[in-house]
């Protein structure tokens, strides 16, 4: 199994499409993020593509170890987004910021009790990404007021990585990074001959499954029919398009008509490791 803590493998050339440093790991911890399915996605990687494009951009391990040349990366989360803008274009600032942070329990949960909306947008991107290293299990989740809750991890590592920031911000300076809907995102510059990939949130698994709570506004049974639609339109316009998702049968259902691999993966948010075995389903274009 893809250990989470390795270095990234590199795609094996000749795709010649991407430079020789491809392969950075993500910044940011992400609950379901696919560090663990890199070997297994990067089966699907087309040869030869237009533009690359993620509209539920999360942690961006996938994104991070493509390296594309040219890209769309976006997320209904804002603080993600604004992070994201805010390494690309004031990185420094934000160091600064996390240089005076402190790894302790009270500490946590003064940051966590500031508004973003107040702050800077330096100072929202240092909180981010303090919290997300901090927290329980890396896990995103918020309120339904939008409020960030996870506990305190608990955890003695570094929050601070200057030079993974500073290669993401590198791979960031050539990508369009956008706070939207995923359909308003794929409508908008989704064109023939793009690699697109769909990892939306999961369809619960489980009585207490939480993949839901990822913005304040869920991903609900409905929002995964649209999204079978919408996959459907990008294989019609000519797009390469792959999707993760767990395994699940209403899941199963939707993709019925295309190619399906299942892959054992690891529930790293669960407490219970007993409960941390798990299938994610990877879906090509390629109908059956």
């Amino acid at each position: 199994m893809y250990n989470e803590a390795s270095t990234h493998s590199k795609v094996n050339e000749p795709l010649e499409l991407f430079p020789d440093d491809i392969g950075i790991k993500p910044f940011l911890k992400w609950a379901g993020g696919k560090t663990q399915l890199l070997s297994e996605l990067s089966e699907y990687i087309p040869s030869k593509f237009n533009k690359y494009i993620e509209p539920f951009i999360g942690g961006g391990a996938f994104y991070f170890f493509l390296n594309p040349e040219k890209a769309v990366i976006s997320d209904l989360n804002e603080d993600l987004i604004i992070t994201y803008k805010t390494v690309e274009n004031d990185l420094e600032n934000v160091i600064n910021i996390l240089r005076e942070y402190k790894h302790e329990e009270s500490f946590y949960y003064d940051i966590r009790a500031l508004r973003p909306k107040n702050l800077s947008k330096a100072e929202r991107a240092a909180r981010f990404i303090y919290l997300n290293k901090t927290c329980f299990n890396g896990l995103y989740r918020v309120n339904k007021k939008g409020e960030f809750n996870v506990p305190y991890g608990k955890g003695s590592g570094n929050f601070l990585n200057e030079d993974s920031l500073r290669n993401a911000q590198k791979f960031l300076q050539r990508t369009q990074i956008l706070h939207s809907d995923y359909l308003e995102i794929l409508k908008q510059y989704a064109e023939e001959g793009d690699f697109i990939f769909l990892d939306p949130p999961y369809y619960p698994v489980g009585k207490y499954s939480d993949f839901k709570r990822y913005t304040k506004e869920f991903f609900y049974h409905e929002d995964h029919v649209n999204l079978k639609e919408e996959f459907d339109r990008l294989v019609d316009l000519g797009c390469q398009v792959l999707l993760t998702n767990s395994d699940n049968p209403v899941i199963l259902d939707l993709y019925k008509d295309y190619e399906i691999k299942t892959v054992e993966t690891r529930r790293m948010i669960s407490s219970n490791p007993d409960t941390r075995t798990g299938k994610d389903i990877i879906v090509t274009g390629t109908k059956k």
